[in-house]
């Protein structure tokens, strides 16, 4: 009976380390990420993780899992800013929320965004996340729209493009804008495409 006591507690307690390491593992890469590090390689992993490479290699060979991991630590975090209730008022309220929200939110998964680009092409994971994040984003803009403007597809699909991450890298990456200049350039030309449609 001792023995099995004993047994038992030693598998549990290898669990429980493996448990920490590969939680260690996901926040090592989670910081190098965020750091600028799009494709962090084992040893960067290990040295950040303060594990051993071969427990990098053991994580490693279900980057998948890691992504998903990743991703709902990162979900974990932008939750608060998705989750607010809209503001009292029309469409131009909600629409000066939509950017604000979404300024925050792109700025936090920014480096995360460009690190799943890279290897999207061999993650099935990081490519439904991309579509789950895609159709998220559209819910809730038709969802903030007045009734009249729903039925209006141009108009929708040309403030779905302006308010998506996509639009939002360009400005502050490669046009340079700073986080405000941005938020300004958005506001403005989706008021333009809003013109006259909604109250």
């Amino acid at each position: 009976m001792a023995r099995t006591v004993k047994i038992e507690a030693g598998t549990d307690g290898r669990r429980l380390r493996g448990q920490e390491n590969r939680r260690r593992i996901v926040e090592a890469m989670l910081e190098l990420v965020r750091g600028g590090n799009i494709s962090p390689g084992a040893e960067d992993v290990s040295a950040r993780a303060n594990v051993g490479l071969r427990t990098v290699f053991r994580h490693f060979d279900d980057m998948d899992s890691l992504y998903r991991e990743l991703s709902e630590m990162i979900r974990a975090e932008i939750e608060p800013v998705m989750s607010r209730p809209w503001p009292e008022g029309g469409w131009p309220v909600r629409l000066d929320a939509i950017v604000e929200r979404r300024a925050q939110v792109f700025e936090k998964i920014m480096p995360f965004q460009i690190a799943a680009d890279v290897h999207k092409h061999r993650s099935a994971f990081l490519r439904e996340d991309h579509e789950l994040l895609t159709r998220m984003q559209r819910a809730v803009l038709r969802e903030a729209l007045p009734p009249e403007m729903r039925k209006d597809r141009i108009a929708f699909e040309a403030l779905e493009l302006l308010l998506s991450f996509d639009a939002w890298r360009r400005l502050r990456l490669e046009q340079g804008l700073s986080v405000q200049q941005a938020k300004k350039t958005i506001a403005a030309a989706a008021a333009a495409i809003s013109a006259g449609r909604g109250k």
